[in-house]
């Protein structure tokens, strides 16, 4: 699995976005509108989609309404970050995070020029507590 990396140039971030159902495309709406302008002091860039969220070069990029990773199922193991809970997987050049318990799953991917990488989660837990509600506590 390889963390979204992409060559840095002018333009929008290109990140690939789930087909989701209008409910969910409407609350990812609203969560990615309220992120931050930075993350980990990376300037928030445009992205191709209207549920995704990027910061820096090379990119740290948010997806929201994304399904359940196939290693979540063998591995559950949950670790906090600001009241949010959050699953990760090492990929290639970076992590990957996605959060745990929550009305829809976003996914972030944080190249290892970040690290620690998980500190990218503590910007943008406010916007995920305010929008995306908590079903299952991180335990």
């Amino acid at each position: 699995m390889a963390v979204p990396l992409l060559a840095a140039c002018a333009g929008p971030v290109s990140v690939t976005e789930p087909d989701v159902d209008p409910a969910t495309r409407q609350l990812c709406e609203r969560i990615v509108g309220d992120l931050p302008r930075t993350v980990l002091n990376s300037p928030q860039r445009d992205t191709t989609g209207t549920i995704s969220a990027a910061w820096g070069t090379p990119p740290i990029t948010l997806t929201c309404g994304v399904a359940e990773p196939a290693a979540m199922e063998t591995d559950t193991r949950c670790f906090e970050v600001n009241g949010v809970g959050w699953f990760a997987e090492e990929g290639e050049g970076g992590w990957l995070f996605t959060t745990i318990g929550r009305e829809v799953r976003i996914q972030m991917g944080v190249p290892n020029k970040y690290a620690p990488e998980a500190d990218a989660l503590v910007d943008v837990a406010e916007a995920i507590n305010t929008h995306n509600t908590e079903h299952t506590p991180c335990l």
